[in-house]
């Protein structure tokens, strides 16, 4: 669902990525405490991997520190997601609409077989699978060059909600909402219709941000004796 870190050890790298899978499948719950001693354990590796890890999500908005208690999985205030929503509106807004007059044939057939994976994936439950195609899809849209601190933080903000976009891609109705809503994105891509493409993702983002507010309320907390991680 994310850019590899390439520059990361491999060891690091398959920390990251299960540490990811953990929050995404929901095994790892918003405000739950996260034991290092165990993950490591989980994905048989020594504790200065996930150690290191935890530090990288940490830095992404996925897990939050507290001192003296240790990482935990961030949880969020609706009307903090909500003000992330609102940031990536204007930021994806500005990033489709200098992208579009630049995407050549490479990319639309990048855009286009991203659409088809998460179909994909959508049909088949695999929400883990969705979610990183979802996330192929959408920056294929705005990766063009010359605007790299708007993809800096349009980075950072995805990152900060995605344990959120997990809980939305688990209901079956919204996985197929979405699906409809990237075909409308991909007509609009091919108009060449900029007001339309960015009302089309308006309306994919408010959809999901609807959806989030009503499951808000349910949304677990932590679980009582869940064991910090202060090494």
């Amino acid at each position: 669902m994310n850019e590899p870190h390439a520059a990361l050890p491999t060891a690091q790298q398959h920390a990251v990525g299960a540490l990811r899978r953990l929050i995404v499948s929901g095994e790892l719950r918003p405000g739950q405490r996260v034991n290092q001693e165990d993950i490591a354990a989980r994905v048989g590796l020594s504790v200065a991997p996930v150690r290191e890890a935890l530090r990288v999500l940490a830095q992404e908005g996925q897990l939050t520190y507290r001192p003296r208690r240790g990482y935990f999985v961030t949880e969020l205030q609706f009307e903090d997601l909500s003000e992330i929503y609102q940031l990536r509106r204007i930021l994806e807004a500005r990033a489709a609409r200098h992208a579009l007059p630049k995407l050549d044939d490479a990319a639309l057939r990048r855009i286009g077989e991203a659409a088809r994976t998460c179909a994909a994936a959508a049909a088949a439950g695999d929400v883990a699978a969705e979610l990183a195609a979802n996330r192929t899809f959408h920056f294929a849209i705005i990766e063009a060059p010359g605007q790299p601190h708007v993809l800096r933080l349009i980075r950072l903000l995805w990152e900060s909600t995605e344990v959120y976009r997990a809980m939305y891609y688990n209901l079956p109705e919204e996985r197929a909402a979405s699906v409809d809503a990237h075909d409308r994105i991909i007509e609009a891509i091919h108009a060449r219709d900029a007001d339309r493409l960015v009302r089309e993702l308006d309306d994919h983002r408010n959809r999901a941000l609807d959806v989030l507010r009503a499951r808000f309320a349910h949304v677990p907390g932590p679980c009582p004796g869940d064991e910090p991680v202060t090494r």
